[in-house]
């Protein structure tokens, strides 16, 4: 598959790319896309924490007093959820959110999500070099290159300290190093972005 390299505010750059058909031109499936999104955002929860129940304070567990005649209501011991200090009643388990996927199904989700956007919601640029590091001037690039609301801008080995600098006040541009790359920001994004470092990334990390 072909590409024309652009430049930063949309215009074209000198040459065209070849994006490899193993990493670009496969036919995305909503199964295993959900899967593998799903894996994501499960992993990014913390642990659920657990509330001590009435097992698990330290308390006498001595009874307070005789089950009748007492004039008062019938306790068992000082762990129970009505005293300052007992148990929580029906309080909150711990939960642990480690769902495993198979390491070829998550590299195939990455691949078709590249190839998802690659039919027509792909761009590649030949650098994030900027004449003027500012954020209002790659603003005003931005928007003339008009690439959507929501952009995420992949660069090579490490994200170009000026561009990143540059683009972290920008509502809706993102910007992540090519082993950062994943399912779930690149189908959240209008516009995927790479440079001509990033294709090189990708298609290394999947080739090798």
């Amino acid at each position: 598959m072909k590409v024309k390299v652009l430049n930063l505010d949309g215009s074209s750059a000198k040459g065209d790319i070849e994006l490899s058909d193993a990493v670009f031109g496969i036919e995305p499936r909503a199964d295993i896309l959900h899967r593998v999104i799903t894996w994501q955002l499960e992993n990014r929860r913390g642990i659920a924490r657990a509330a001590r129940e009435r097992s698990d304070v330290a308390r006498t567990g001595k009874k307070l007093g005789n089950q009748k005649g007492g004039g008062t209501a019938r306790h068992g011991d000082r762990a129970a959820p009505i005293f300052i200090g007992g148990g929580k009643a029906h309080g909150p388990r711990r939960r642990e959110f480690d769902v495993s996927l198979n390491k070829k199904i998550r590299s195939l989700g990455l691949r078709m999500a590249l190839s998802s956007k690659a039919q027509g919601n792909l761009i590649v640029v030949d650098t994030l070099d900027l004449a003027d590091a500012k954020t209002k001037a790659l603003g005003l690039q931005l928007a003339k290159a008009n690439w959507g609301n929501k952009v995420l801008i992949v660069d090579g080995e490490q994200v170009n300290e000026g561009f990143a600098r540059a683009a972290r006040n920008l509502i809706g541009v993102n910007v992540l190093p090519a082993i950062g790359a994943n399912v779930y920001d690149i189908l959240k994004h209008d516009t995927l972005v790479l440079t001509r470092a990033a294709v090189e990334k990708l298609e290394a990390r999947f080739n090798g």
